[in-house]
């Protein structure tokens, strides 16, 4: 078993949770309140800045000009997700001024402050361990949502979310980055794979938290 199928297996009852949730499911049937995207989308857009911080670190970390390159492309690539969620921004009419001035919930700024230590006090795969459960869940997430019901992608507002997670492109960078994670650590040992198995179902726990923060609008 490789280091990426040991993590998702770890977290595997966490996962089967995220496609029950109301808030997923909302966005599944195109019934999501969308005061509750709303709230998400800016707490979404918020913990993406930490988030890119955690790539950052990564830079600084990587062992080798090709991990250093990796880190720094997918903070470009990350563009696209905001991208995604300035298209939502300038649906609801929410201004930067309003993003600035909003604070982070509780439970993303835990979040992104147990990314930002693990990036800072481990290496390059414990970083990639952190980063996966949000960059590949949405992956797995927007793909059921297709599985459950076709049509969601055809919803005028659901849509392209739904899309955009569930595109080929988006598929190909999660890719690189477990085909890097399991490449990094072929000769860790037994120890070692289970500080990375706690690190990525503590994220995974960490994202459950956020749709139940965002379905409850929770501060």
């Amino acid at each position: 078993m490789n280091t990426a199928d040991r993590l998702l297996n770890a977290a595997a009852e966490i996962w089967e949770v995220y496609n029950e949730h109301p808030f997923v499911k909302g966005i599944q049937d195109g019934t999501l309140d969308k005061e509750k995207f709303r709230f998400y989308i800016i707490q979404d857009y918020l913990y993406l800045e930490d988030y890119a911080k955690t790539f950052a670190v990564g830079v600084a970390k990587a062992k080798s000009i090709e991990i250093a390159k990796l880190f720094s492309k997918y903070i470009d690539v990350m563009n696209g997700e905001l991208n995604i969620h300035s298209g939502y921004m300038g649906k609801f009419g929410v201004t930067q001024e309003e993003v600035d001035a909003t604070p982070r919930s509780l439970d993303n700024l835990s979040y992104t402050s147990y990314m930002l230590r693990v990036a800072y006090e481990e290496g390059e795969a414990e970083i990639l361990a952190a980063i996966l459960s949000c960059a590949y869940s949405y992956e797995v997430i927007a793909r059921k949502i297709i599985q459950n019901n076709p049509a969601s992608v055809n919803d005028p507002f659901y849509g392209p979310w739904i899309q955009g997670y569930a595109s080929e492109e988006y598929a190909e960078e999660n890719v690189v980055l477990l085909e890097t994670l399991n490449r990094l650590t072929e000769n860790y040992t037994q120890s070692q794979l289970q500080h990375l198995t706690d690190i990525f179902v503590a994220c995974s726990r960490y994202e459950l938290n956020f749709w139940e923060m965002s379905w409850n609008r929770k501060m």
